[in-house]
């Protein structure tokens, strides 16, 4: 169901000057005052979060895992931004969506209200979070509409990455994580010829013992390579297949990462000495594999484009 439709803009129209400035000056008055009035929106339920938006940014910048949090809003003004001008729909209330998203912005925060004493910090920021992206989504329908809407689908719900994992749900991902970085370094151990007794977890190697914990598992290096090759995929290729391709590889990609990394850890402890294992390729290596994982990442990438323009080309 929709209200009060006012005229469209014809393509051509937006942004034939160039620039941001002159996409504005030529919408018509209706269609700003929509503009101006999500704007206002934002501001608003932003002052009235401002207390648990806070402290999940404070929460992002003691974490290693929710660290990406604080580039999240910034990241999606940016998106929003390249796509400006790119639908041509008039601006117009959808009641439909606005119904939907703002009745589960009110039930995550009523639940965020009324759980606060049994929530850990993480949790409940979580569920705080959650109700501000719905809010978020449902003014987006309310001031805007669902043709604007869709066609901002992609910086509108990469939203939801500022809502921190829950510990549930981080819990399961690191055990999960763990058992098949344990495979994967197996694997290793076993093409590279070094001598090695498994015991579930534990690798008995010559001269000392590994044991691959949960805290082993990789598990932020992963979260943020799935984050990457999201943005990429989005932002590179057009072509659906290939946007799933580019973001189903970081699952092996990640395991294959931290199974070289206990690799790396447990030939130096072997042919070093097992102070290594004190070293900082073990305490603080996170970010060298870590780059090291996006070079894959990246040739699969510029493969997928390449192949995808010379599809265009040949149509």
């Amino acid at each position: 169901m929709t209200l009060k439709e006012e005229p469209a803009v014809p393509a051509s129209t937006v942004g034939q000057s160039g620039g941001a400035w002159a996409s504005w000056r030529d919408l018509p008055g209706p269609q700003r005052s929509r503009l101006v009035g999500y704007a206002g929106f934002l501001v608003l339920l932003t002052l009235l979060f401002i207390q648990p938006l806070a402290k999940l940014m404070w929460h992002a910048a003691q974490s290693d895992l929710h660290s990406h949090i604080i580039l999240v809003p910034f990241i999606t003004g940016y998106l929003l931004y390249l796509q400006r001008g790119q639908t041509s729909a008039a601006y117009r209330t959808s009641i439909a969506g606005t119904i939907v998203l703002g009745a589960i912005g009110i039930g995550m925060l009523a639940a965020g209200i009324s759980w606060r004493g049994s929530l850990s910090l993480n949790d409940g920021l979580a569920v705080m979070a959650l109700s501000f992206v719905s809010f978020v989504a449902a003014g987006g329908f309310l001031f805007l509409g669902s043709k604007w809407m869709a066609a901002s689908a992609f910086p509108l719900a990469f939203l939801i990455f500022l809502v921190p994992l829950p510990d549930a749900a981080v819990d399961w991902l690191e055990k999960a994580s763990m058992l098949a970085s344990a495979d994967a370094a197996a694997l290793y151990f076993r093409l590279t010829g070094t001598i090695v007794f498994r015991q579930g977890q534990v690798f008995h190697l010559p001269g000392i013992v590994l044991q691959v914990a949960q805290e082993c598992s990789g598990i932020r290096s992963s979260w943020v390579l799935f984050i990457t090759s999201l943005l990429a995929s989005h932002v590179f290729l057009k072509t659906r297949w290939r946007r799933l391709l580019l973001v189903a590889f970081v699952i092996p990609l990640g395991i294959l990462r931290n199974g070289f990394r206990i690799l790396v850890i447990g030939l130096l402890c072997v042919h070093v000495g097992p102070h290594m294992i004190d070293s900082p390729i073990h305490h603080r290596g996170g970010p060298v594999f870590f780059a090291l994982s996006l070079v894959p990442l990246a040739l699969l990438l510029w493969w997928l484009r390449r192949q995808e323009q010379r599809r265009n080309l040949a149509d």
